[in-house]
């Protein structure tokens, strides 16, 4: 059967699915099949932030929990916003972001810290219509609707696309609404265009009819950050505790790339995604990560999301981006302006 013969409750399930094993910001996620919520041994804890299929599963899947000399607490939200205010409020101690949900966060004055960071392609961040939609270029969105997410990647990317064109958020009208109810909004013909990200996209395009008005590749920074609390920082048995988890986290991507089918697999087993669409938003997304440091062309870059949204006051104020970094996690890593990986033509 085709997609577009589903009715929209049924596209729904998938995401609601995905969102629902989500959780709220305060629900712990069993760990290593145990349902402790921890992996590791000693007297040290790392209270670590996650999205369900985040950083949690890439660990487990390269094999860089078997061997923590300190204990991991997962706490698992549903996105990178609620889980910035857990580490303003000192309840975590690090977690893995995009590269808007900082500018959000920092603007509030909430207590954060970016401490690494990974470039990604950014075909998975996208402008979606239906495949039968007469909006052939972003240009034509004047006028239009548009679903996205507040404070997201997406929202910047957004803003950014449609400055390309010369437009502004004025010109079109934004809907925000999380993927779940834009999903909906979209596929009952609410509104003209989504701004969505990986997976999300992965799943439209198999199963929602749409197809890709632009996406943000060479728009948008393809940044996302690993951001800690400066307590934790402070503290010289968590601050060596980060400095390896960092460390294991970069060797996951790097196994990521290498088997990109295996990651597939084990995210879609724990987000429920179907296995193709899963290994689509892999080889578009989410294998083509690379470490890297977070430098001055970083906070450059992070400090023109900051004065966009400034300027469109979508944020209470404007502010000096790098005053939240701390780059003493960098070490040989490479700028940030290495290209991604990628596994070529299509992808």
């Amino acid at each position: 059967m085709r997609a577009r013969h589903l009715p929209p409750a049924v596209l729904l399930l998938p995401f609601a699915l995905l969102l629902a094993a989500c959780g709220g910001s305060s629900r712990a996620e069993g760990g290593g099949g145990a349902g402790s919520g921890t992996d590791g041994k000693g007297s040290l804890t790392l209270n670590v932030g996650d999205q369900k299929g985040g950083s949690e599963t890439l660990l487990r899947a390269a094999g860089e929990l078997d061997d923590l000399p300190y204990k991991i607490k997962w706490s698992t939200f549903t996105s990178g916003p609620p889980l910035l205010e857990a580490i303003n409020a000192g309840a975590v101690d690090v977690g893995a972001v995009g590269n808007t949900p900082p500018v959000f966060a920092a603007a509030a004055r909430s207590k954060i810290k970016v401490i690494a960071g990974s470039h990604s392609r950014s075909d998975g961040e996208t402008i979606l219509v239906k495949k039968d939609s007469p909006l052939k270029r972003p240009a034509q969105l004047k006028g239009k609707s548009i679903a996205v997410a507040q404070g997201s990647s997406a929202h910047y990317q957004l803003i950014a696309s449609l400055k390309k064109t010369g437009l502004t958020p004025k010109d079109v009208t934004l809907n925000y609404l999380q993927p779940a109810d834009a999903l909906a909004a979209f596929t009952r013909g609410k509104v003209a265009a989504w701004a969505v990200w990986d997976p999300y996209t992965s799943q439209a395009l198999d199963q929602a009819d749409a197809r890709v008005l632009t996406t943000g590749q060479g728009v948008v920074n393809g940044l996302s950050f690993q951001v800690a609390a400066p307590a934790a920082l402070d503290d010289k048995k968590k601050s060596a505790a980060l400095k390896d988890y960092t460390d294991r986290l970069r060797r996951a991507q790097d196994w990521v790339f290498k088997h990109p089918d295996a990651w597939a697999g084990a995210w879609a087993k724990e987000t429920g995604l179907p296995d193709k669409v899963a290994l689509d938003a892999v080889k578009r997304t989410r294998g083509t990560a690379v470490a890297v440091a977070v430098d001055k062309a970083a906070v450059a870059s992070e400090q023109r999301i900051v004065d966009a949204f400034a300027a469109l006051k979508l944020i209470p104020r404007s502010f000096d981006f790098g005053a939240f970094v701390d780059p003493r996690f960098n070490g040989d890593l490479p700028p940030s302006g290495t290209a991604p990986r990628t596994y070529g033509k299509g992808h």
